[in-house]
């Protein structure tokens, strides 16, 4: 059985690890996987066809718990213990709930000090004992006497006085006052453990196509074990472009997570003469940013940026989890009707429906090229095949519930006689 400290509006863990607020949803997977002797059972709950429009969970069966993340940022926004037999719970070290330690009413009052009074929410049966970044509920039907409570209390709300060994159903962790009002905060120092995340990023683009990334990044140096009490986060400015060095890469973002040689190049065959093409002595690379959700492939012989892709981590994808959301902006150039110089712009974003981006771009010429992702290890693909439409110099590729998985962005390289766009240069 788990023993995990409370901290309200802030976290539940113990020595070994915590679940903070804010936390993106991969270190919260990464911890349960390094654990996955002790905490066992755990389901990801999802929606399948409106991702966007309920909480991503992941469920602790055998230990009672529930991590609600964020459906847009997918950062941990709601601690829930919805089984407290199944875990020990203390705060400021002195447990209030054990199998010894019953979590009555009176255990509350005893650990967390005085509140305000309780409210009864009369649709769900539950009243509600609410302090600053946590929340303990109580089932009305357990009880055996009538509650006291004034009726004329605004919402249906009303101000309730709880019976004496009333036993707390579920507890919540959360940021604020109010529970339902709740949002994730912002990504907690301890959660950088020295890599930079991206805040947002812009495509770059004239009237032809894309031309390089302008990433807003975040980082926090020094931090991890031992951080210095007035550390904070940083925001940092950064382009790359088409054309660009691996020196500028890493120049502007660092070493990368891993370098990915392309062993073989699956569209190949979809090129206008797949056969003429002459064997590469060397293959093409990437470098891969996990946390910024970006991959840069490199010519194997020039080693200049020739493709991004941007990766929108959707659940239900093959590559779900492995990189973090890139919150990205593709500003569209659209030609209006009827007129030869008149355009319009749109902004295409992570969160855009591909049903939507066809009406703005038109539809394909081409029929979508069919993509199955599967491991060697391994030849099954539980969720299915994703389509690549290609328009403007970027080939979108879309899951079976017409959501972007990602968005490849290519198009003529510099040569290395070429300088840099002046708008390349970031601020230290």
């Amino acid at each position: 059985m788990l023993d995990l400290e409370v901290v309200p509006e802030r976290s539940l863990g113990n020595e070994q690890w915590e679940f903070a607020l804010g936390m993106p949803l991969a270190q919260a997977i990464s911890i349960l996987q390094k654990h996955c002797r002790i905490i066992k059972n755990v389901q990801v709950l999802y929606s399948e066809q409106t991702p966007l429009s309920h909480d991503l969970i992941l469920n602790l069966t055998q230990d009672g718990i529930k991590l609600l993340f964020d459906a847009t940022n997918q950062r941990l926004k709601v601690i829930e213990v919805y089984d407290l037999s199944k875990v020990k719970l203390k705060y400021c070290g002195v447990h209030f709930n054990s199998q010894a330690i019953a979590p009555t009413i009176e255990q509350i009052d005893q650990s967390f000090g005085a509140t305000h009074p309780g409210v009864y929410n009369a649709a769900e049966q539950l009243f509600h004992l609410n302090f600053r970044g946590l929340s303990f509920s109580f089932q009305l039907d357990s009880w055996n006497e009538a509650p006291k409570y004034e009726p004329n209390f605004a919402l249906g709300l009303a101000s309730l006085q709880i019976p004496h060994g009333a036993m707390v159903k579920r507890m919540h962790i959360y940021t604020g006052n109010n529970l339902q009002e709740t949002r994730a905060p912002a990504m907690p120092l301890a959660c950088f453990l020295g890599n930079i995340y991206a805040e947002c990023v812009d495509v770059l683009r004239d009237r032809a196509g894309p031309l390089g990334l302008k990433l807003r990044l975040l980082t926090a140096g020094g931090c991890g074990p031992g951080v210095m009490a007035d550390a904070k986060v940083r925001s940092l400015e950064r382009s790359i472009y088409f054309g660009d060095s691996c020196q500028d890469v890493l120049g502007a973002l660092g070493s990368p997570h891993k370098v990915f040689y392309k062993s073989e190049d699956k569209m190949k065959i979809h090129s206008p003469s797949p056969h003429k093409q002459v064997p590469s002595k060397c293959n093409d690379y990437f470098f891969n940013y996990f946390t910024l959700g970006v991959d840069i492939l490199f010519d194997s012989t020039t080693h200049l940026v020739k493709k991004f892709v941007l990766h929108t981590n959707y659940p239900g994808h093959y590559n779900f989890n492995i990189y973090h959301r890139c919150d990205f902006k593709i500003p569209l150039v659209i030609k209006k009707e009827g007129t030869d110089s008149q355009t319009e712009d749109c902004i295409l974003t992570t969160y855009s429906k591909w049903d939507q981006i066809q009406e703005l771009l038109g539809h394909p010429m081409e029929k979508p090229v069919v993509l199955h992702r599967s491991s060697s290890a391994n030849n099954t693909n539980p969720f299915g095949s994703t389509f690549c439409f290609g328009l403007q110099r970027m080939i979108f590729e879309v899951m079976q519930n017409n959501h972007i998985a990602s968005v490849t962005l290519y198009g003529a390289p510099r040569t290395a006689s070429q300088a840099r766009p002046e708008s390349s240069s970031s601020s230290h």
